[in-house]
């Protein structure tokens, strides 16, 4: 394996705290946007909204895939679930080719939530990022592209059947 240079490793730690701090004050921003949305008349957790994230990306998804994703137990996925139906944001149908189990999809109401919620993040964003010299905006947009990438191939390599994971 080959060895970095020790300022390569010094920038790459820099990087990974600065991308870390920006992580962080995005959380704060995206929590402030889940609350105050027009749809906040029915908020919803950050565990549920991250469920409708998953189920927006893979419509049909089974309740299995869900628990495993999260990392959550069937029971909370279920009591997530059963709080997203209620609201009217989620609806659960049988999984075709196997009476047992269940697959969650968005309801209108679920998708119009979630674009809210979207559209303001967009904003504060596009604000921020359109207040960035050019040249660092184009800096951020291939940075970005590339982690997206790279983090898109993980995500896509961990959820392979038959993934171990490195010890």
């Amino acid at each position: 394996m080959p060895t970095r240079h020790p300022t390569t490793r010094r920038f790459s730690r820099e990087a990974t705290r600065s991308a870390g701090a920006i992580v962080e004050h995005l959380d704060v921003l995206w929590e402030h946007a889940r609350g105050s949305t027009a749809a906040a008349l029915a908020p919803v957790s950050a565990s549920q909204l991250r469920l409708m994230y998953l189920v927006d990306r893979d419509e049909g998804v089974r309740m299995r895939t869900l628990c495993t994703r999260l990392a959550t137990a069937a029971p909370s996925v279920t009591r997530m679930c059963d709080r997203l139906q209620a609201t009217g944001f989620l609806e659960r149908l049988p999984c075709p080719g196997n009476g047992r189990e269940v697959t969650v999809r968005l309801t209108p109401e679920g998708r119009g939530h979630l674009q809210s919620i979207r559209e303001q993040r967009e904003t504060t964003l596009h604000e921020a990022i359109n207040a960035l010299p050019q040249s660092e905006r184009r800096a951020l947009a291939k940075g970005l592209a590339g982690l997206h990438a790279r983090l898109t191939a993980e995500a896509e390599e961990e959820s392979r059947p038959g993934f171990i994971p490195a010890a």
